[in-house]
């Protein structure tokens, strides 16, 4: 894997997503409505307004680490932009660890942006080292974890099939997958929920830390041998 190839296609992937208005859709208008609506009507629902934005930021990367990049890839497949990078240098490791840097650099800016609107809304989440150094590092594994799953369907399947599995899969996590609502962190996402409020509330979550790091690893793995650049 050759570090300037990763940068640049990263660099490439980050502007593509950028322009496209569906994808900023997804990556800034649906999670800004989650959040303010959650802190205004959440309690009635019985959401604990201390952590709510920490599992609205654990939403925001599974819709880009996940579905954003499992669609985009499955149509760029399907219409031959990945049949022509096959004729440059760029391996499949390359690739995977671009898309991946460029989801991870999107995540850091609608994290920041969450969090300004959260603060400036009232929330007061507890900042400790270890809480925020373990924030980091469980979105790091779960994007590397949501990317190899969104990229072992794209990689695999039909561009169709990957939109609509893709989208099914996302609104399963969404709904039952402990992104809002505590689970036992055996799942990335119920793991990313669980790490994400615990960090805010200064605390660590070493078990869902754990199970993060086995997902991004199995996963990427998976993604990265199964792979293919043409439909």
């Amino acid at each position: 894997m050759n570090p300037t190839r990763v940068l640049r296609h990263a660099a490439m992937e980050l502007r593509m997503l950028l322009r496209n208005g569906e994808q900023l859709l997804l990556a800034f208008a649906i999670p800004l409505g989650l959040l303010l609506g959650g802190l205004a009507w959440g309690r009635g629902f019985g959401l604990d307004a201390g952590v709510f934005p920490a599992s609205v930021v654990a939403v925001a990367t599974w819709s880009t680490a996940f579905t954003s990049l499992a669609v985009a890839t499955g149509f760029e497949r399907r219409y031959g932009v990945l049949e022509r990078l096959v004729a440059t240098p760029l391996t499949r490791a390359d690739l995977i660890a671009g898309k991946s840097l460029a989801a991870i650099a999107l995540v850091a800016i609608q994290a920041a942006l969450l969090v300004v609107v959260a603060v400036a809304c009232g929330w007061r989440p507890v900042w400790t080292a270890a809480g925020t150094l373990s924030a980091v590092l469980a979105t790091v594994l779960a994007i590397a974890a949501f990317a190899g799953l969104g990229l072992l369907l794209a990689g695999t399947l039909k561009a169709e099939v990957t939109l609509a599995l893709a989208n099914l899969v996302y609104l399963a996590g969404l709904a039952l997958g402990g992104l809002i609502v505590d689970q036992p962190p055996w799942l990335p996402t119920a793991a990313l929920g669980t790490a994400l409020r615990a960090a805010s509330e200064g605390a660590l979550a070493p078990l869902a830390l754990l199970a993060l790091a086995v997902w991004a690893a199995a996963l990427t793995l998976i993604a990265r041998k199964v792979f293919r650049w043409t439909s």
